[in-house]
């Protein structure tokens, strides 16, 4: 009766459209009061306030912030005229610029709808401008926001860090390492289906609604375009390798790493760039602590909900029923990965952690899985949501800019969405995707 309640309640507000966190607490406060009354009731405030007080989650703002800057200070722009230097020559290259551009960016803010808005209103045109259709155009720069929780620093493998603690030990710096083989699969992925479709399109001969001709160039850059492109991003690409370096180098931790990058960044904004200026700190501040409260509100509601899923046995309730139709490995895994693509195309990352990492990893480990794969694949799987209709932010995001319906991107995504869903599977069954690396580096 509670798993009925629980998730009955939660899926029948989602589907109201009550916004994911108000419609996880609410449902939480009911199914508490529900059990035990006032009593249980009077507990919500502590495990609300122990789920947001834990070290490593004081990562999230500081690395929301660091992203912020960023934006505020340049970086994006740079980073596109660096790539533009690099393969703007090549036949489809504004493809590989979005593409880079967004694995740049995702190694900087760790968050998806932030890496979209940072690069599409400076992308979406120019693919446009190179005989892309608009729909084309934004649903390249929705999907390729996706690698921004997949690539390290990753908000998304932090979260799932502090909820899969409970239960293994994994760490935050193996899980980052281990995201960088799929992150790059993913984009390749993307490029070759843009490209596919740019295809396709020339041979039907469709013309190019948008009053500008293509205009895509070929012209090789010259070493010395090259080279001040590069010095102009080059305080830019520090970043990633600053927090990487940082980290297992054994210099500071992953919260602690988040912080450079926040200082870091605006001394590059303030004095190296100079594009951030004391008035503009205003907006950087209040944008990231908006930013902030949103994913620690939903973090705070998503622990009453493990807390009961938890407490009153239903992860392992469900657990022992997906057991008990099959213990076919392969099909297990496929199952999952079904009901997370389906979750992630109606909640965010965060809540979908809490929710199913305590369902799915026992399943997982009496797979005899290795946690950094299952932290891979969830994450790989919450990313895909990230663009999957109705509820995708990215979506809304690149919809938002190219002022298109939501419905006509959500239409074009779909090539994207199945060269994803290749990757997802390739991750899923071929563990060595994730390990290799980190086992290379000696990462543990």
């Amino acid at each position: 009766m509670t798993i009925i309640l629980l998730f009955g309640l939660f899926f029948l507000l989602v589907l109201l459209k009550v916004p994911i966190a108000i419609a996880i607490g609410t449902t939480s406060v009911i199914v508490l009061f529900s059990l035990g009354g006032m009593t249980s009731v009077n507990t919500m405030s502590n495990i609300m306030y122990t789920s947001i007080s834990t070290f490593t989650l004081l990562a999230i703002p500081f690395f929301i912030l660091a992203g912020v800057i960023m934006e505020y200070a340049g970086i994006s722009k740079r980073l596109i005229s660096f790539a533009q230097t690099l393969v703007g020559n090549v036949r489809g290259g504004i493809v590989f610029i979005t593409v880079i551009t967004a694995l740049f960016f995702a190694a900087i803010s760790g968050s998806g709808p932030a890496t979209v808005a940072a690069i599409g209103g400076i992308l979406i045109p120019a693919i446009v401008k190179n005989g892309y259709r608009k729909d084309t155009a934004a649903s390249l720069v929705a999907s390729s926001g996706s690698i921004g929780i997949i690539v390290p620093p990753s908000i998304a493998f932090i979260v799932f860090a502090v909820v899969a603690g409970d239960q293994i030990d994994v760490t935050i710096g193996r899980l980052f390492i281990a995201g960088i083989v799929p992150g790059i699969l993913l984009a390749i992925a993307f490029v070759i289906t843009a490209l596919i479709i740019k295809w396709r399109d020339d041979q039907k001969l469709l013309p190019v609604k948008e009053e500008v001709k293509p205009v895509e160039n070929y012209e090789r850059s010259s070493l010395r375009d090259i080279g001040k492109s590069f010095l102009s991003a080059f305080w830019g690409l520090l970043i990633p390798i600053i927090i990487l370096g940082g980290i297992y180098g054994g210099i500071f931790t992953p919260t602690e790493a988040a912080v450079v990058a926040v200082f870091y960044g605006l001394f590059i904004g303030m004095f190296v760039y100079r594009e951030l200026s004391i008035k503009k700190l205003y907006n950087v501040f209040v944008d990231a602590s908006v930013q902030t409260a949103v994913v620690m509100f939903i973090v705070s509601s998503a622990s009453l909900f493990a807390y009961i899923i938890t407490s009153e046995r239903i992860a392992r309730q469900i657990a022992d029923s997906l057991l008990f139709i099959t213990e076919n490995p392969i099909l297990i895994l496929l199952l999952i990965n079904l009901m997370l693509l389906v979750a992630g195309a109606f909640i965010d990352a965060i809540s979908a952690f809490y929710i199913f990492v305590p369902i799915i990893l026992p399943i997982a480990l009496f797979l005899d899985m290795d946690p950094t794969v299952i932290g891979v694949f969830m994450t790989l799987n919450l990313a895909i949501g990230l663009f999957t209709p109705p509820v995708g932010l990215n979506l809304y995001v690149a919809a938002g800019i190219t002022k298109l319906p939501i419905s006509q991107v959500s239409k074009a995504i779909l090539p994207f969405l199945i060269s994803a869903i290749v990757v997802l599977i390739l991750v899923t069954f071929i563990p060595e995707i994730s390990t290799f690396l980190p086992d290379l580096i000696g990462i543990n």
